[in-house]
């Protein structure tokens, strides 16, 4: 009985040690060549934020995304002039980064209805951005209607943040 707790031991052991392979994502590492996350930004791509040519100087210095009004996919002046800002990073980056427009809704209403608000906000956004200058080409949309909030409550100040178009950079398949 006293072999019980010892082989136990060495079970979980040789779990835990089964979790820490370093080639779980194949030859090249996760983002590697044919690695999960391959043609992604991985985290030594971000730069930081005091590099002007870095996404996260995008993200955090420029702001990757603009508010709407209650049941609204129409650009306030705050909106235009932070998708102003993004449009002149985007085409002073020519085509390194493709880009991805994600609509969102509060929680107040139907799936289907923050669906289509979600879509007709990423399309306000798209299309401010064309106009701009930056190729419809780097260019998609998505909606994630309400699936998607950054706040989890029942307050205006919750809804607020979740009525929002985030402009996401992807690496590479730009025009």
């Amino acid at each position: 009985m006293a072999m019980l707790p010892k082989a136990l031991l060495i079970l979980a052991g040789l779990a835990l040690a089964a979790c820490n392979n370093p080639d779980r994502f194949g030859a090249g590492g996760a983002g590697g060549p044919g690695g999960p996350g391959a043609g992604g930004i991985d985290s030594a791509s971000l730069g930081g934020p005091n590099d002007p040519t870095s996404p996260a100087y995008f993200a955090q210095t420029l702001g990757d995304r603009v508010f709407f009004a209650v049941d609204q996919s129409t650009l306030s002046a705050e909106a235009t002039q932070t998708l102003s800002a993004q449009a002149q990073w985007l085409n002073n980056q020519g085509a390194r980064f493709a880009i991805i427009i994600e609509g969102h809704a509060d929680e107040q209403g139907t799936r289907e209805y923050n669906i289509a608000l979600g879509d007709r906000r990423a399309n306000a956004v798209q299309n401010y951005l064309i106009s701009q200058g930056v190729s419809a080409a780097r260019l998609r949309t998505v909606s994630y209607g309400k699936e998607r909030p950054v706040e989890v409550c029942s307050t205006e100040s919750c809804y607020s943040r979740n009525r929002r178009a985030v402009t996401v950079l992807t690496a590479g398949a730009g025009v």
